[in-house]
């Protein structure tokens, strides 16, 4: 006799899913973020709005979300030979892959400022490019630098009118076959080498000439390189030693002939992050290339492509603090402990507007530095100035809180963000790699004495551009005098260039928060990041500040998935 029935009937039942958010998906990105659509119409790039809120819809799509995930999942994978044992130094993606190269082509995101240049165009392609790397980042490294290399082939006419075209193309043809069959191509760079690394000064790579020497003329490339991003690209920007000093090359991945370059693959980097992106180290058993400007002159003209680089760091680190955000406020937005919602518990209020105020703070400085790209390109040389230091200063500072921001967003949402199945790791080994490539901290900090030192007007542009919210905020008038006594005395300024550069990034914030921002995230910056605490943990918010409206500020916003919000009572 079965004493419990009740018991048997429902053993298999062992428990009820309930107390969990739904699955973030199938939403729109850029509606549902109120501090980009700001920033979008605010710098210019009002006439893209429809564009960007379709390409935020698909970039928050259940099927966009998984190519993500799978692009990383199935790492890229070397085949140095066919099964004959012809040399092909073919990288095998996830299809994955492909399919988000081939999304932000269309996008306009290789080039669309230099295809169509426009008053905003810089905005809104960075807008694309913020949404993007919410996705997946990895495949953002060819897709950047393609974009950044149009300004350093510009240095030479006849390989710019070859090459340009392709770059600019919103097709992707990701074929291992030459150049002159494809009718667009993506671009990398290989710019260090073991004994070196961002001293590039000591790269020992040879580069002799075919004939005669000369820019625009055929060269041999003799040596190696230990980071070559992106090694599927159709052609890289290399840095070589020639008889005039350290030049710039373009070299294909084949020879216009149809022959193999002899630029060779030895293996593939095992990378912590950006898993989804192959990166190599590289023979060059003298591959052809062509000479990039004048000899020696190879650092200031790569130069020119670094600079946007850094600024796509600068810009996918913004983004990728606000896909933290949408992770946790929507976690936290939907998860009940010790009786109430946690977005509603003071203690992770403070966490979250904390967080959510670096984010907005982070996403105006980089849309603000779009718009200076967009006016420089238009001729306005006191942008310019401004873009040449602010960007630096930006890519030092946000890249740098990226990681400690990622981490902190993982703890608001518990032991589901350790777990593989969720984004959370992704985003976190993610975090440093923008803080490292392109130059890491010490050599963004460099660079900005470096632009100072160069064109002093850099300098003046900047202050004067932060100096526009004065009056405003009797802390940032403080905050402001004091940054400005930091150049009074110049002698030691290379050993304080850290703690300078950092007061010039948060001294920016505050200004456009103060002039552009909410006022309640304004008066949250203001009184947590200028009173010396700037390098404080989250969650050490003072006390008066109104932490549900900043929260509110990163909720998402999209009455297109109005499953994705809490029922209210």
């Amino acid at each position: 006799m079965n004493r419990y029935p009740q018991a048997q009937a429902c053993a298999a039942e062992t428990h009820v899913v309930e107390n969990m958010p739904p699955l973030l998906e199938d939403y729109n990105m850029f509606r549902g973020d109120l501090t980009l659509m700001d920033a979008v119409l605010r710098e210019g790039a009002d006439w893209a709005f429809d564009n960007l809120s379709d390409y935020g819809r698909r970039c928050g799509s259940a099927e966009w979300i998984l190519r993500g995930h799978e692009a990383n999942r199935v790492k890229p994978v070397l085949e140095s030979h066919d099964r004959y044992g012809n040399r092909i130094d073919l990288v095998v993606f996830h299809p994955a892959y492909h399919q988000l190269m081939s999304s932000s082509k269309a996008q306009g995101l290789t080039g669309s400022p230099w295809a169509e240049p426009r008053l905003g165009a810089h905005v809104a392609r960075a807008a694309g490019s913020y949404l993007s790397a919410q996705v997946e980042a990895g495949h953002h490294c060819p897709i950047t630098m393609t974009f950044a290399s149009v300004p350093a082939l510009r240095k030479q006419p006849e390989i710019a009118e070859e090459w340009i075209p392709k770059a600019l193309s919103t097709d992707y043809d990701p074929r291992n076959v030459p150049h002159t069959e494809k009718s667009t191509v993506t671009i990398g760079m290989a710019m260090t080498e073991k004994q070196g690394g961002s001293d590039v000064r000591s790269n020992t790579t040879r580069a002799y000439p075919i004939g005669g020497p000369g820019p625009g003329r055929e060269y041999e490339l003799v040596g190696h390189k230990f980071f070559v991003s992106a090694p599927m690209c159709d052609a890289f920007l290399m840095l070589a030693q020639a008889e005039g000093g350290i030049s710039c090359f373009l070299a294909p991945r084949w020879r216009p002939d149809g022959s193999k370059n002899p630029l060779q693959l030895l293996r593939l980097k095992d990378k912590m992050g950006n898993a989804s992106n192959a990166s190599s180290e590289t023979e060059l058993r003298g591959a052809l290339a062509w000479l990039v400007g004048e000899e020696g002159r190879g650092i200031a003209n790569i130069l020119e492509m670094v600079a946007m680089t850094r600024f796509d760091c600068l810009v996918s680190s913004a983004g990728a603090m606000r896909q933290h955000m949408t992770q946790i406020i929507h976690h936290c937005s939907h998860r009940q402990v010790f009786g109430d919602y946690l977005d509603r518990q003071p203690l992770m209020q403070n966490v979250l507007a904390d967080l959510e105020v670096e984010t907005e703070a982070a996403t105006l400085m980089a849309f603000r530095v779009a718009r200076a790209l967009d006016r420089a390109q238009a001729g306005d040389n006191d942008e310019a100035a401004f873009a040449r230091i602010a960007t630096a200063v930006g890519k030092y500072w946000v890249c740098k809180r990226q990681p400690g921001h990622a981490y902190e967003a993982m703890e608001c949402i518990g032991g589901s963000a350790v777990m593989e199945n969720s984004i959370m790791p992704r985003l976190y080994r993610e975090a440093p790699i923008n803080t490292i490539w392109e130059g890491s901290g010490n050599v963004q900090c460099l660079d900005v004495l470096r632009a100072m030192n160069k064109d002093p007007h850099s300098l003046e542009a900047f202050l004067g551009e932060v100096g526009r919210g004065s009056g405003v905020d009797a802390r940032f008038d403080r905050y402001f005098s004091s940054l400005r006594a930091e150049f009074a005395d110049l002698q030691d300024l290379e050993y304080r260039a850290r703690s300078v550069v950092e007061k010039m990034a948060l001294a920016l914030q505050a200004s456009l928060l103060l002039r552009h921002g909410s006022a309640c995230v304004a008066e949250a910056f203001c009184a947590a990041r200028l009173d010396g605490r700037s390098g404080h943990s989250y969650g050490m918010l003072p006390p008066g500040l109104d932490c549900a409206a900043i929260i509110d500020r990163g909720r998402l916003n999209d009455t297109e998935s109005p499953s994705l919000h809490r029922m209210q009572a």
